[in-house]
Protein backbone atom coordinates (compact mmCIF):
# COMPACT_ATOMS: atom_id res chain seq x y z
CA UNK A 1 0.00 0.00 0.00
CA UNK A 2 1.28 3.28 -1.06
CA UNK A 3 1.12 6.69 0.98
CA UNK A 4 -0.56 9.72 0.00
CA UNK A 5 -4.19 10.56 -0.87
CA UNK A 6 -7.04 8.90 -1.48
CA UNK A 7 -6.37 8.17 -4.98
CA UNK A 8 -3.28 6.22 -4.18
CA UNK A 9 -4.39 3.96 -1.25
CA UNK A 10 -5.11 0.15 -2.12
CA UNK A 11 -6.97 -0.86 0.91
CA UNK A 12 -6.64 -0.97 4.37
CA UNK A 13 -5.71 -3.43 7.42
CA UNK A 14 -8.88 -4.70 9.64
CA UNK A 15 -6.97 -5.89 12.64
CA UNK A 16 -9.79 -7.59 13.80
CA UNK A 17 -9.96 -8.84 17.37
CA UNK A 18 -7.15 -10.49 18.41
CA UNK A 19 -3.70 -11.58 16.03
CA UNK A 20 -3.34 -15.21 18.11
CA UNK A 21 -3.60 -17.73 15.34
CA UNK A 22 -5.11 -20.35 17.55
CA UNK A 23 -8.51 -18.11 18.21
CA UNK A 24 -9.08 -17.51 14.68
CA UNK A 25 -11.11 -20.69 14.84
CA UNK A 26 -13.11 -19.92 17.40
CA UNK A 27 -13.68 -16.29 16.17
CA UNK A 28 -14.38 -17.90 13.31
CA UNK A 29 -17.58 -20.24 14.72
CA UNK A 30 -18.62 -18.11 16.92
CA UNK A 31 -19.15 -15.27 14.49
CA UNK A 32 -20.44 -17.89 11.70
CA UNK A 33 -23.02 -18.88 14.28
CA UNK A 34 -24.27 -15.66 15.59
CA UNK A 35 -24.40 -14.83 11.65
CA UNK A 36 -26.45 -17.52 10.89
CA UNK A 37 -28.97 -16.97 13.84
CA UNK A 38 -29.77 -13.46 13.02
CA UNK A 39 -30.38 -14.33 9.49
CA UNK A 40 -32.67 -17.05 9.86
CA UNK A 41 -34.31 -15.77 12.76
CA UNK A 42 -34.77 -12.14 11.23
CA UNK A 43 -36.03 -14.33 8.13
CA UNK A 44 -38.48 -16.66 9.92
CA UNK A 45 -40.11 -13.33 11.30
CA UNK A 46 -40.76 -12.12 7.64
CA UNK A 47 -41.83 -15.12 6.29
CA UNK A 48 -44.24 -15.69 9.67
CA UNK A 49 -45.85 -12.27 9.08
CA UNK A 50 -45.84 -12.57 5.07
CA UNK A 51 -47.70 -15.82 5.28
CA UNK A 52 -50.27 -15.05 8.54
CA UNK A 53 -53.55 -12.33 7.18
CA UNK A 54 -53.83 -11.65 10.91
CA UNK A 55 -50.28 -10.24 11.22
CA UNK A 56 -50.88 -7.49 8.11
CA UNK A 57 -50.92 -4.56 10.54
CA UNK A 58 -48.82 -1.47 11.03
CA UNK A 59 -46.88 -2.73 13.82
CA UNK A 60 -46.19 -6.08 11.71
CA UNK A 61 -45.46 -4.26 8.49
CA UNK A 62 -42.84 -2.31 10.95
CA UNK A 63 -41.21 -5.11 12.46
CA UNK A 64 -40.70 -6.97 8.60
CA UNK A 65 -38.48 -3.91 7.55
CA UNK A 66 -36.52 -4.09 11.23
CA UNK A 67 -36.05 -7.84 10.50
CA UNK A 68 -34.62 -7.08 6.56
CA UNK A 69 -32.40 -4.19 7.93
CA UNK A 70 -30.89 -6.31 10.91
CA UNK A 71 -30.35 -9.20 8.04
CA UNK A 72 -28.61 -6.55 5.52
CA UNK A 73 -26.43 -4.51 9.00
CA UNK A 74 -25.21 -7.69 10.03
CA UNK A 75 -24.33 -8.46 6.18
CA UNK A 76 -22.59 -5.65 5.60
CA UNK A 77 -19.47 -6.66 7.86
CA UNK A 78 -20.11 -10.46 9.19
CA UNK A 79 -18.99 -11.89 6.06
CA UNK A 80 -16.02 -10.09 5.16
CA UNK A 81 -14.65 -10.72 8.39
CA UNK A 82 -15.32 -14.20 7.79
CA UNK A 83 -13.77 -13.79 4.49
CA UNK A 84 -10.67 -12.24 5.91
CA UNK A 85 -10.12 -15.24 8.48
CA UNK A 86 -10.96 -17.56 6.22
CA UNK A 87 -7.98 -16.47 3.50
CA UNK A 88 -5.95 -15.27 6.18
CA UNK A 89 -5.96 -11.90 4.67
CA UNK A 90 -6.66 -8.69 7.15
CA UNK A 91 -7.04 -6.82 3.77
CA UNK A 92 -10.11 -4.59 2.57
CA UNK A 93 -9.69 -2.56 -0.64
CA UNK A 94 -10.21 1.35 0.04
CA UNK A 95 -13.43 1.01 -2.39
CA UNK A 96 -14.66 -2.05 -0.18
CA UNK A 97 -14.27 0.07 3.34
CA UNK A 98 -16.16 3.39 1.62
CA UNK A 99 -18.40 1.09 0.43
CA UNK A 100 -18.57 -0.71 4.01
CA UNK A 101 -19.00 2.52 6.12
CA UNK A 102 -21.86 3.79 3.46
CA UNK A 103 -24.00 0.75 4.16
CA UNK A 104 -23.03 0.40 7.34
CA UNK A 105 -24.38 4.04 8.19
CA UNK A 106 -27.44 3.34 6.25
CA UNK A 107 -28.94 0.35 7.93
CA UNK A 108 -27.77 1.53 11.54
CA UNK A 109 -29.68 4.83 11.39
CA UNK A 110 -32.57 2.97 9.60
CA UNK A 111 -32.68 0.33 12.79
CA UNK A 112 -33.08 3.79 14.76
CA UNK A 113 -35.40 5.30 12.55
CA UNK A 114 -37.88 2.23 12.73
CA UNK A 115 -37.72 2.12 16.26
CA UNK A 116 -38.76 5.53 16.49
CA UNK A 117 -41.84 4.80 14.02
CA UNK A 118 -42.61 1.94 16.02
CA UNK A 119 -42.95 3.64 19.21
CA UNK A 120 -45.35 6.41 17.07
CA UNK A 121 -47.36 2.83 16.11
CA UNK A 122 -47.68 2.09 19.87
CA UNK A 123 -48.73 5.40 21.35
CA UNK A 124 -51.26 5.46 18.35
CA UNK A 125 -52.50 1.89 19.29
CA UNK A 126 -52.62 2.89 23.32
CA UNK A 127 -53.27 5.89 23.43
CA UNK A 128 -55.81 6.31 20.62
CA UNK A 129 -57.52 3.03 19.77
CA UNK A 130 -60.76 4.24 18.68
CA UNK A 131 -58.93 6.02 15.84
CA UNK A 132 -55.97 3.79 15.00
CA UNK A 133 -57.05 2.03 11.71
CA UNK A 134 -57.66 5.83 10.49
CA UNK A 135 -54.54 7.36 11.57
CA UNK A 136 -52.19 4.15 10.58
CA UNK A 137 -53.13 3.21 7.51
CA UNK A 138 -51.70 2.06 4.36
CA UNK A 139 -50.60 5.37 3.11
CA UNK A 140 -49.15 6.84 6.13
CA UNK A 141 -46.94 3.47 6.82
CA UNK A 142 -45.62 3.23 3.56
CA UNK A 143 -44.82 7.24 3.44
CA UNK A 144 -42.92 6.76 6.74
CA UNK A 145 -40.68 3.98 5.81
CA UNK A 146 -40.22 5.94 2.24
CA UNK A 147 -38.65 8.85 4.26
CA UNK A 148 -36.84 7.16 6.27
CA UNK A 149 -35.00 4.86 3.39
CA UNK A 150 -34.97 8.85 1.70
CA UNK A 151 -33.00 10.44 5.06
CA UNK A 152 -30.50 7.62 6.04
CA UNK A 153 -29.87 7.19 1.82
CA UNK A 154 -28.85 11.02 1.79
CA UNK A 155 -26.96 11.01 5.39
CA UNK A 156 -24.72 7.96 4.19
CA UNK A 157 -24.01 9.41 0.61
CA UNK A 158 -23.06 12.89 2.67
CA UNK A 159 -20.61 10.63 4.91
CA UNK A 160 -19.43 8.56 2.48
CA UNK A 161 -18.62 11.79 0.16
CA UNK A 162 -16.68 13.03 3.03
CA UNK A 163 -14.66 10.57 4.15
CA UNK A 164 -13.49 10.35 0.19
CA UNK A 165 -11.70 13.95 0.82
CA UNK A 166 -9.61 12.61 2.96
CA UNK A 167 -5.79 11.82 2.56
CA UNK A 168 -3.76 9.18 4.55
CA UNK A 169 -0.31 8.43 4.98
CA UNK A 170 1.28 5.12 5.69
CA UNK A 171 -0.59 4.15 8.80
CA UNK A 172 -3.68 1.96 7.13
CA UNK A 173 -4.39 -0.18 10.10
CA UNK A 174 -8.04 -0.13 11.23
CA UNK A 175 -7.93 -1.63 15.12
CA UNK A 176 -11.81 -3.25 14.27
CA UNK A 177 -13.33 -6.08 13.03
CA UNK A 178 -15.02 -3.53 10.02
CA UNK A 179 -14.07 -0.07 8.58
CA UNK A 180 -15.82 2.03 11.29
CA UNK A 181 -15.64 5.77 9.81
CA UNK A 182 -14.49 7.72 13.24
CA UNK A 183 -11.18 5.16 13.11
CA UNK A 184 -11.20 6.14 9.21
CA UNK A 185 -11.49 9.76 10.05
CA UNK A 186 -8.63 9.06 12.57
CA UNK A 187 -5.82 7.46 10.71
CA UNK A 188 -6.55 10.61 7.88
CA UNK A 189 -3.45 12.99 7.69
CA UNK A 190 -5.38 16.01 6.10
CA UNK A 191 -7.84 18.14 7.92
CA UNK A 192 -11.12 16.34 9.12
CA UNK A 193 -12.80 18.84 10.64
CA UNK A 194 -15.64 19.09 8.02
CA UNK A 195 -16.05 15.27 8.80
CA UNK A 196 -16.24 15.72 12.34
CA UNK A 197 -18.60 18.53 12.46
CA UNK A 198 -20.84 15.96 10.01
CA UNK A 199 -20.54 12.84 12.05
CA UNK A 200 -21.57 15.06 14.98
CA UNK A 201 -24.34 16.82 13.77
CA UNK A 202 -25.80 13.93 12.63
CA UNK A 203 -25.18 11.93 15.57
CA UNK A 204 -27.17 14.57 17.71
CA UNK A 205 -29.84 15.18 14.76
CA UNK A 206 -30.80 11.16 13.54
CA UNK A 207 -29.30 9.74 16.72
CA UNK A 208 -31.12 12.23 19.43
CA UNK A 209 -34.15 13.18 17.79
CA UNK A 210 -35.68 9.92 17.10
CA UNK A 211 -34.34 8.69 20.81
CA UNK A 212 -36.05 12.34 21.86
CA UNK A 213 -39.15 10.71 19.95
CA UNK A 214 -38.82 7.64 21.76
CA UNK A 215 -39.13 8.75 25.14
CA UNK A 216 -41.91 11.12 24.00
CA UNK A 217 -44.09 8.21 23.08
CA UNK A 218 -43.21 6.12 25.70
CA UNK A 219 -44.21 9.03 28.62
CA UNK A 220 -47.40 9.40 26.65
CA UNK A 221 -48.16 5.61 26.91
CA UNK A 222 -46.98 5.20 30.52
CA UNK A 223 -49.86 8.34 31.32
CA UNK A 224 -52.26 6.80 29.32
CA UNK A 225 -51.41 3.32 30.86
CA UNK A 226 -51.97 4.83 34.29
CA UNK A 227 -55.30 6.41 33.59
CA UNK A 228 -57.11 2.83 33.11
CA UNK A 229 -58.96 1.55 35.84
CA UNK A 230 -58.38 -1.75 35.43
CA UNK A 231 -55.49 -3.71 36.54
CA UNK A 232 -55.65 -5.95 33.57
CA UNK A 233 -56.21 -3.69 30.95
CA UNK A 234 -53.28 -1.78 32.07
CA UNK A 235 -51.31 -5.40 32.24
CA UNK A 236 -53.08 -5.91 28.11
CA UNK A 237 -52.17 -2.26 27.02
CA UNK A 238 -48.69 -2.92 28.57
CA UNK A 239 -48.00 -5.79 26.81
CA UNK A 240 -48.55 -4.68 23.31
CA UNK A 241 -45.45 -2.56 23.89
CA UNK A 242 -42.79 -5.16 26.13
CA UNK A 243 -41.24 -6.44 23.01
CA UNK A 244 -40.38 -2.93 21.61
CA UNK A 245 -39.48 -1.46 24.76
CA UNK A 246 -36.92 -4.37 25.40
CA UNK A 247 -35.93 -4.14 21.94
CA UNK A 248 -35.53 -0.19 22.22
CA UNK A 249 -33.70 -0.40 25.15
CA UNK A 250 -30.89 -3.32 24.64
CA UNK A 251 -30.15 -1.36 21.19
CA UNK A 252 -29.66 2.04 22.94
CA UNK A 253 -28.04 0.54 26.06
CA UNK A 254 -25.83 -1.39 24.08
CA UNK A 255 -24.71 1.53 22.33
CA UNK A 256 -24.04 3.88 25.03
CA UNK A 257 -21.95 1.30 26.73
CA UNK A 258 -19.90 0.81 23.44
CA UNK A 259 -19.37 4.58 23.93
CA UNK A 260 -18.69 4.47 27.80
CA UNK A 261 -16.06 1.51 27.31
CA UNK A 262 -14.64 3.14 24.17
CA UNK A 263 -13.83 6.37 26.59
CA UNK A 264 -13.01 4.64 29.94
CA UNK A 265 -10.31 2.25 28.20
CA UNK A 266 -9.10 4.17 24.91
CA UNK A 267 -8.33 0.81 23.87
CA UNK A 268 -9.48 0.61 20.07
CA UNK A 269 -9.62 -3.53 20.64
CA UNK A 270 -12.15 -2.76 23.37
CA UNK A 271 -14.25 -0.81 21.48
CA UNK A 272 -13.79 -3.02 18.93
CA UNK A 273 -15.64 -6.00 21.70
CA UNK A 274 -18.11 -3.88 22.72
CA UNK A 275 -19.10 -2.49 19.19
CA UNK A 276 -20.24 -6.34 18.98
CA UNK A 277 -23.17 -5.85 20.91
CA UNK A 278 -24.85 -3.39 18.40
CA UNK A 279 -23.77 -4.65 15.35
CA UNK A 280 -24.34 -8.75 15.99
CA UNK A 281 -25.62 -8.95 19.20
CA UNK A 282 -28.58 -6.64 19.02
CA UNK A 283 -29.65 -8.40 15.52
CA UNK A 284 -29.72 -11.44 16.75
CA UNK A 285 -31.81 -11.29 19.88
CA UNK A 286 -34.73 -8.80 17.95
CA UNK A 287 -36.54 -12.04 16.78
CA UNK A 288 -36.87 -13.77 19.84
CA UNK A 289 -37.81 -10.72 21.95
CA UNK A 290 -40.77 -10.45 19.49
CA UNK A 291 -41.04 -13.94 19.20
CA UNK A 292 -41.07 -14.85 23.18
CA UNK A 293 -43.37 -12.28 23.89
CA UNK A 294 -45.54 -12.57 21.64
CA UNK A 295 -48.83 -14.75 21.12
CA UNK A 296 -49.47 -13.83 17.46
CA UNK A 297 -45.93 -13.97 16.84
CA UNK A 298 -46.07 -17.77 18.15
CA UNK A 299 -48.81 -18.62 16.44
CA UNK A 300 -47.97 -17.44 13.62
CA UNK A 301 -44.15 -19.09 13.42
CA UNK A 302 -46.53 -22.39 14.64
CA UNK A 303 -48.77 -22.22 11.80
CA UNK A 304 -45.42 -21.40 9.21
CA UNK A 305 -44.16 -24.66 10.21
CA UNK A 306 -47.27 -26.58 10.14
CA UNK A 307 -47.64 -25.62 6.79
CA UNK A 308 -44.02 -25.99 5.53
CA UNK A 309 -44.14 -29.43 6.92
CA UNK A 310 -47.31 -30.51 5.29
CA UNK A 311 -45.43 -29.42 2.18
CA UNK A 312 -42.57 -31.55 2.70
CA UNK A 313 -45.18 -34.07 3.41
CA UNK A 314 -46.97 -34.01 0.14
CA UNK A 315 -43.93 -33.47 -1.51
CA UNK A 316 -41.75 -36.70 -0.02
CA UNK A 317 -45.68 -38.26 -1.29
CA UNK A 318 -45.61 -37.44 -4.69
CA UNK A 319 -41.93 -38.41 -5.15
CA UNK A 320 -42.58 -41.85 -3.66
CA UNK A 321 -45.68 -42.44 -5.53
CA UNK A 322 -45.66 -40.43 -8.55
Amino acid sequence: MESGNNTQISGFLLLGFSERPELQLLIFGLFLTMYLITVCGNLLIILAVTSDSLLHTPMYFFLCNLSFVDICFTSTTIPKMLRNIQTQSKVITYEGCITQIYFLILFAVLDIFLLTVMAYDRFVAICHPLHYTIIMNHRLCGLMILVSWIVCILNSLLQSLTALRLSFCTNLEIPHFFCELNQVVQLASSDTFLNNVVMYFAAILLGGGPFAGILYSYSKIVSCIRGISSAQGKYKAFSTCVSHLSVVSLFYCTVLGVYLSSAATHSSHSSATASVMYTVLTPMLNPFLYSLRNKDMKRALKSFFEMVAIKGIILLGQKKYP
